[in-house]
């Protein structure tokens, strides 16, 4: 006897017959041309200017997004994280900034996250939130400010309780020599050698047993230590 199996049965097999969606299919595992272009035209000069160097791309996760937490020593850095990349990294940014004709329109399609300073709290973790579920490696300077002599300074408790709900990796990265290259209001670029090391990631299960309200301190400590570990490995490969 031919049996015939209900229309919804179809359905069904259809929907466990499709492949699962790759993680790498995600919009920030893809870089757009405005990117790409301003990439490589950055790779070429800097390249040659800084003598600029990265080591460590292979701890960024393939599957996820990931929060970079960064040392600050000049306005170079942002640009200096993502040169080496095959992915994008969205950083925030005042949304005055946007308003300028042609700097608002890099801005926007570089991936660069507007943040309005009298709701920035919410603002922003939602959209790095957003971000991240999505693929992107979201770029962020625990310390709050420029240093100015190169050392890592005391980290701000803002970026915990977005390690805390990102379920994401959270990935230590230094930068070493910047501060010499652009020093706090200078205009020029200077000539220097330049830096960069992505330090091994910190499991998601890591940050949630330790970003816990009572072990705040204790987290803040460690990921101190551990940008400090990536600036110290970025000035040895100088």
């Amino acid at each position: 006897m031919l049996s015939v199996r209900p229309p919804w049965m179809y359905f069904v097999s259809a929907v466990e017959l499709s492949e699962p969606t790759s993680p790498q299919s995600l919009p920030g595992f893809r870089r757009n041309a405005v990117w790409r272009f301003i990439q490589i035209v950055l790779q070429v000069l800097l390249v040659i200017w800084l003598r600029y160097r990265a080591r460590g791309t292979e701890n960024l996760p393939i599957d996820s997004g990931a929060l970079l937490v960064v040392n600050h020593q000049s306005s170079l850095d942002p640009l200096l994280v993502g040169l080496p990349l095959k992915r994008p990294v969205s950083w925030m940014a005042r949304n005055t900034l946007f308003r300028r004709p042609i700097l608002g329109w890099i801005l926007r399609n570089c991936y660069v996250m507007p943040i309005n300073r009298q709701a920035a709290g919410t603002e922003s973790f939602r959209l790095s939130l957003d971000r991240m579920k999505n693929g992107y490696l979201v770029g962020l300077f625990p310390e709050g400010t420029r240093g100015l002599d190169g050392e890592v300074g005391p980290l701000k408790p803002g970026f915990i309780a977005l390690a805390r709900r990102a379920n994401c990796p959270v990935i230590p990265v230094g930068i070493a020599g910047s501060h010499r290259a652009l020093p706090k209001n200078a205009v020029f670029v200077r000539p220097a050698r330049v830096r960069v090391y992505f330090g091994e990631p910190i499991p998601a299960e890591t940050v949630t047993e330790l970003a816990k309200k009572n072990r705040e301190d204790e987290f803040i400590a460690y990921v101190r230590e551990r940008i400090i570990h990536c600036s110290q490995q970025a000035a040895a490969i100088r």
